[in-house]
């Protein structure tokens, strides 16, 4: 991705200089979560591991100062290209369509962060929280990403994960977020899990329209970066965490879609460049 030299957002909060502190654990919305390992495990009550979460967490003690590196440094202002370049593709897509976008904020962090979701740690994976409007991320899920899950790595790979998260800002913007959570009211287990499949394939069309922004303007994308981002996509598949996880896939506890359902998505919105086609809810026979 080409990106040095270029525009940098103001709207990014390094808090990569503090660690420790006390947190519960959160829940990502793209990233490996914990609970989420261990129901795939064949654990549902994940009481006990919440709480044991909890107190390794308390136990960490007061926060203090960790300095950057000059690999820490260079991946800040990466990030911040990135999410400048978001800013520009939603400014457009907004006013095309007679609205005004609002920026979202981004927070980098270590081991663990406090939200208006509640607290947060790294084995959330990056997520975003409609509460404070901020996209959280821990840059080690990467390495995570990479190593354990198979993703081929890369940068547009974590600039893929950013623009995913904004896309749940926009969805939180047009509303889409808080339709879905009321319509899950009531549904049993599996049919609010196809809602919330819709949605984070929503969010991965989004990021596809992100990328055509850049290619239509021939402003970042390089050789191997949609590569990059469709094996970031296939990796963070239901299927491929649970067959990872448990060596099975049931389709029921799906919540952000199978690899290729993630990767069609993305595709769609990167090849079609129109954000009317992204209804993933109307794809899947869904209403909201």
């Amino acid at each position: 991705m080409k990106w040095s030299g270029r525009r940098e957002s103001g709207n990014v909060e390094d808090r990569r200089s503090i660690s420790g502190g006390k947190v519960a654990l959160g829940g990502g919305v793209i990233g490996i979560v914990v609970v989420l390992i261990s129901m795939f495990m064949g654990n549902g009550d994940t009481t006990q591991l919440l709480e044991q979460v909890q107190q390794m967490q308390q136990q960490q003690g007061q926060t203090e100062s960790v300095p950057l590196s000059a690999e820490d440094e260079k991946m800040g202002r990466f990030v911040k290209v990135v999410l400048a370049d978001t800013e520009d593709a939603w400014h457009q897509i907004f006013k095309e369509n007679g609205m005004t976008y609002e920026e979202p904020q981004l927070v980098l962090f270590r081991n663990s962060v406090q939200t208006a979701c509640g607290g947060a740690s790294s084995a959330s994976g990056p997520f975003y929280c409609p509460g404070d409007k901020k996209v959280y991320m821990d840059l080690a899920f990467f390495e995570e990403l990479q190593t354990r899950f198979g993703a081929k790595g890369g940068d547009f790979a974590i600039a893929y994960v950013i623009a995913h998260e904004v896309g749940h800002h926009v969805q939180t913007l047009l509303g889409t977020s808080a339709k879905m959570r009321q319509r899950q009211q009531g549904l049993s287990e599996a049919d609010a899990n196809k809602l919330s499949v819709a949605l984070e394939l929503q969010a991965d069309f989004y990021a596809g329209l992100w990328a055509h922004y850049g290619q239509e303007k021939n402003q970042f994308l390089e050789s191997g970066d949609i590569e990059e981002a469709l094996s970031a996509a296939h990796a963070v598949g239901d299927d491929a965490i649970q067959k990872k996880m448990q060596g099975q896939v049931v389709p029921d506890s799906f919540t952000h879609g199978s690899s290729e359902q993630r990767m069609y998505w993305f595709k769609r919105g990167f090849e079609s460049g129109d954000v009317s086609q992204g209804n993933t809810f109307a794809q899947m026979g869904l209403s909201l």
